[in-house]
């Protein structure tokens, strides 16, 4: 049998001294690479990718958060993680190295023990997701697969490296001002991963015939206002602007699966969101298409579209979008994982809901949403 090849790790110090502490200190268990500058240490990431990087921040000519910057816009090493070794102790310069994209904070002077256990848990997380898709791979020999574990790992731990340093940062902090706004990115972290998970739990649970709706009387005025509640800061913040027309034919009342419709809708005007630039606009439409009254029970179906004047799409991009595995050249769902599961999940609500959903687009000429679903009607008489 063959030698199990040791995970590796990346020192980048321009103090020799250090370099040796980090090396005595992990070469009994990794493959340990040393680099002395900036310049070096991007060469050495793209050459040996190694599975963790051990960045030093003050160093001459190029500083550890321009290293870090390069990394993380390179696609051969924006997926290792970082941890930050340092003499800079303050609260600044630890929430600036998170905000790069560190995984990690670690001051100089240097526990050798803590220094091994951050380096073990960030080994840990890749060393499991290396296993789960050798098991895919196994199983399905499917490279998109692959690809999408990789980019749902990553997407994943952004929210929580954010929990992680917000939550330290709160802690180190006195400052009620700094502890709030400290607070305020933590809630939008959980709130991200927590989707996140819900999206991967919605994907499981329609692949074993777990998922299921759950029908209620709703008003879709109301349930519309509370999608743009959700996404209402992710508006102001670029500044963008959402119209609305919802037609005078949806019934007041309605019965359906309101939370799984304004997941749907939620999805769509997100990715709106996302792929529109700053001060641009975004309209959202919804009318009755049809109505049957067949069973004794009016089902009305719904005609509603999500418009935006954002970056489009090409055809040979839209082809495989409602797809979760078979994104084999789709630039916008490779960045984007959390849109790469959003839209197969809407299109498996949206069926289960008795509809379809499409897209129509072009390259910077925006794109154009369009679903139908089924409801019962009801009228307010019957809810006393």
């Amino acid at each position: 049998m063959g030698e199990t090849k040791k995970n590796s790790v990346l020192v980048v110090d321009d103090e020799n001294s250090n370099i040796m502490a980090l090396t005595h200190t992990l070469s009994p268990e990794y493959t340990v690479y040393a680099a002395k500058s900036g310049q070096n240490a991007i060469s050495a990431a793209e050459k040996y990718s190694p599975d963790v990087i051990l960045l030093d921040i003050l160093m001459p000519e190029m500083d550890g958060y321009a290293v870090i910057t390069s990394l993380k816009k390179s696609e051969k090493t924006k997926h290792i993680p970082v941890i930050f070794i340092t003499g800079l102790s303050n609260a600044y310069d630890e929430e600036k190295g998170l905000a790069l994209g560190a995984s990690d904070y670690v001051t100089k002077p240097f526990s050798p023990a803590i220094v091994k256990l951050r380096v073990q848990n960030q080994i840990k997380i890749i060393n499991q997701m290396h296993l789960i898709i050798e098991k895919e791979l196994a199983e399905k020999s499917s490279h998109a697969r692959i690809e999408f574990l990789l980019n749902m790992s990553h997407e994943m731990l952004t929210p929580m490296n954010a929990i992680m340093g917000m939550t330290q940062i709160a802690k180190m902090s006195v400052d009620s001002v700094e502890i709030k706004k400290c607070l305020d990115e933590i809630d939008i972290a959980s709130r991200h991963l927590l989707s996140l998970i819900n999206d991967l739990l919605d994907m499981s649970g329609n692949k074993t015939g777990a998922f299921v709706l759950v029908d209620s009387v709703f008003s879709f005025n109301t349930m519309f206002r509370d999608v743009w509640k959700r996404i209402e800061r992710d508006l102001a913040e670029k500044q963008q602007v959402l119209t609305f027309d919802i037609d005078q034919t949806i019934p007041i009342l309605l019965i359906g699966d309101k939370e799984r419709l304004a997941q749907v809708i939620t999805n769509l005007l997100t990715n709106a969101v996302k792929f529109t630039p700053k001060h641009g606009e975004i309209h959202f439409s919804a009318c009755v298409l049809s109505e049957d009254n067949s069973d004794d029970n009016e089902v009305v179906t719904i005609l509603i579209e999500v418009i935006d004047n954002g970056i489009g799409m090409s055809k040979e991009q839209q082809k495989n979008i409602f797809n979760i595995f078979d994104h084999e050249d789709d630039s916008i769902s490779r960045k984007h994982s959390a849109i790469r599961l959003s839209l197969p999940i809407s299109k498996c609500i949206i069926e289960k809901m008795g509809g379809n959903i499409w897209v129509d687009s072009e390259p910077d000429r925006g794109s154009k949403f369009i679903f139908t679903c089924k409801a019962q009607r009801i009228n307010p008489q019957q809810t006393s």
